[in-house]
């Protein structure tokens, strides 16, 4: 597969798969941003293992992957906290994304931006913009003006109020 074929088929796979993929890391780790950081590390990893790939198996693939992903990220000496069993994916990946899942992904969601837009001052339009809307620390200070250290600043801080706004059990049914 060549270098344009891979991207292609990445890009693909992301704009098909990519609300599953983070809506299964989000219910086997139970964390947000964990999970927004495996859903890059699982299209990444993809990319790099395109090759394996077999053509009308791509949906059980990238679920497998998000799932070894969430497994190591379990596993690791950072995490001290096993997953209990219903918080492992089950086994049948091929359906996860049925009009439930998808309502469910799409509730947290909203819940998460109503989140992001309670932060008090300039910390919900950063929260909004970085986490919400997908933009970078630089992109932020270039589109408001105001100066990188300060929008990294404020990245962290509306992080940290976040993961105390955002409890686990919210995520967990």
């Amino acid at each position: 597969m060549g270098t344009t074929d891979s991207k292609d088929k990445l890009i693909q796979l992301m704009t098909s798969y990519e609300n599953l993929v983070f809506s299964i890391c989000l219910k086997m780790t139970g964390d947000y941003f964990a999970a927004q950081d495996i859903t890059q590390e699982t299209f990444i990893s993809a990319f790099e293992h395109l090759e394996s790939l077999t053509e009308g198996s791509e949906k059980a693939w990238v679920c497998r992957v998000a799932s070894n992903k969430c497994i190591d990220y379990l596993k690791s000496s950072e995490r001290k906290v096993a997953p209990t069993p219903e918080e492992e994916l089950p086994e049948n990946v091929t359906s996860r994304d049925g009009p439930l899942e998808m309502f469910v992904a799409k509730d947290v969601l909203e819940d998460f931006t109503n989140k992001c837009g309670a932060l008090p001052g300039d910390y919900s339009q950063t929260a909004q913009m970085h986490f919400i809307d997908g933009l970078t620390a630089k992109e932020i200070s270039l589109k408001t003006g105001v100066p990188l250290k300060s929008v990294q600043t404020r990245i962290y801080r509306a992080r940290e109020m976040l993961k105390t706004k955002v409890r686990k059990e919210d995520f967990l049914s």
